[in-house]
């Protein structure tokens, strides 16, 4: 495996001629150094220097062209320099020390090997010199370079220590080990299981921000399985940890829901999904142990699951720190129709039933196909061809049903207003009655959605109510 090389960037030199004027070895440190050797883009630069790294940046920012401007973080000791390239994080070179309660640190100036040391995984701890004496060297205590190519994730110190004294490294282990396609050294993630209790003093949002990019990987089923198998899935997302196992009643067991799901979230990844409908096939069965039944006739079923998950998408959002406006709804929706295009290709597609699914889906009609064709996870492949083919007339139905009546997002053309002026009604169930058997009308192709036709329908239901006509 070839040493990393620093690009040839002026900025560069700029740096190491900033930092020998106040005689601060400095070095290019962490995941900048670990993407240069995995020829991954990054933009995003760590500057350690053996002195004030707040004093470097301001000194390297008064000799770039415009004199850039930059940010300093005092209470971090740190300061931030864009550059048209890439950004520079500059500090100094610390040791740190930490306290049982809390992942934040005490912090004091330190030596390059204390700095690295404190790093959290060898693969992180690589460095590159940017002192004149040997610009451009590696800098490698840890063997990160040999733990690159074994494609393993090992922390520099024991990893109970590194662990427990910042617990958010054992998400992170799994984040990288996911993101990367790497193995966790097997002392490193027997010390994750021993020390998952610790993950309690971490803050939701930092969890669910590592959460998220496990969710974002090419492959995040391999995430989860670490995260299962360690049990720190059933700490930070229980649900989900629930759905794990199999019950079995004589002949009749049902699937493992948890593998289901991850097979789901795989395929909608390999379709290109975005993070919400990748959290919409997490979700999907979520409630399935909680509608979970046994009929002797009919084996295991899950009757409701969908509504019952979909009730509990806003506060599973909460509890995560996920936002709660259009991505919930969006992901709330999926959740509640999942199943509706796969009973469609059980039937008969008629037009009325295409009406509904296009009226209720609006926009997110795409999104919930494609959910619904990555839920096919059978092991019978025949079987899993014949619901694809299947699919594809429904979404030939779909197609044709929009281009004739536009019904994605339409609006009822007979609002609530109007059924109150034309009968003199007062805001009342009746009055919701009647638009709602409006709409039905609408979506069971009987009337158009166009005002003389559904309010002649309107006018005929009030008479068949006994209500009077007073406008």
């Amino acid at each position: 495996m070839n040493k990393p090389q620093l690009p040839d960037l002026p900025l560069f030199h700029t740096i190491a001629e900033a930092a020998g004027e106040l005689d601060y070895p400095a070095y290019v440190i962490g995941g900048y150094v670990r993407d240069l050797v995995l020829a991954r883009p990054s933009k995003d630069v760590d500057v350690v220097c053996v002195g004030d790294g707040i004093r470097l940046a301001q000194a390297v920012g008064r000799k770039l062209p415009g004199r850039p401007r930059v940010t300093v973080f005092k209470n971090f000791g740190t300061a931030m320099l864009p550059t048209p390239e890439i950004e520079v994080e500059f500090v100094g070179a610390r040791k740190e020390s930490y306290r049982a309660e809390s992942r934040k640190p005490e912090v004091e100036a330190g030596t390059l090997e204390e700095d690295l040391a404190r790093r959290d995984f060898t693969i992180n701890a690589l460095g590159i010199s940017l002192n004149p004496a040997d610009f451009g060297a590696l800098v490698d205590r840890y063997d990160g370079m040999g733990d690159i190519q074994r494609k393993t994730i090992r922390t520099p110190l024991d990893p109970d220590i590194t662990f427990s004294d910042d617990p958010l490294r054992m998400l992170r282990a799994i984040r990288f080990a996911t993101q990367l396609d790497f193995d966790i050294e097997p002392d490193t993630y027997d010390a994750i299981a021993r020390n998952k209790d610790r993950i309690k003093i971490v803050s939701q949002e930092r969890i669910t921000t590592e959460l998220n990019k496990i969710i974002l990987a090419e492959k995040p089923s391999y995430g989860f399985k670490l995260l299962f198998q360690c049990g720190l899935l059933q700490l930070i997302f229980p649900k989900m940890a629930q759905l794990q196992g199999v019950e079995r009643v004589g002949q009749h067991a049902h699937k493992d829901n948890f593998y289901h799901t991850l097979q789901v979230l795989d395929n909608v990844v390999a379709t290109g999904a975005d993070l919400w409908l990748r959290w919409a096939a997490i979700l999907h069965d979520i409630a399935k142990p909680a509608t979970k039944r046994y009929d002797k006739r009919v084996g295991w079923t899950f009757h409701g699951h969908e509504d019952k998950g979909a009730r509990w998408v806003p506060q599973i959002f909460a509890d995560l720190k996920l936002p709660l406006g259009e991505e919930m709804r969006m992901v709330q929706k999926l959740v509640r129709l999942h199943l509706r295009p796969i009973a469609l290709v059980k039937e008969i597609v008629t037009d009325s039933a295409v009406r509904r699914l296009l009226f209720e889906a609006g926009d997110d009609i795409d999104r919930l196909m494609q959910l619904c064709r990555a839920d096919i996870t059978s092991k019978d492949h025949q079987r899993v061809a014949r619901y694809l083919r299947n699919f594809d007339v429904v979404e030939e139905k779909l197609k044709e049903v929009e281009e004739k009546d536009h019904l994605r997002n339409f609006k009822p053309v007979i609002t609530g207003e109007i059924i109150m002026e034309t009968f003199g009604l007062k805001p009342s169930r009746e009055v919701g009655e009647l638009k709602e058997a409006v709409l039905e009308a609408i979506l069971d192709g009987r009337v158009r959605n166009e005002y003389d036709e559904a309010f002649a329908m309107l006018l005929e239901l009030g008479e068949k109510k006994g209500l009077v006509v007073v406008k």
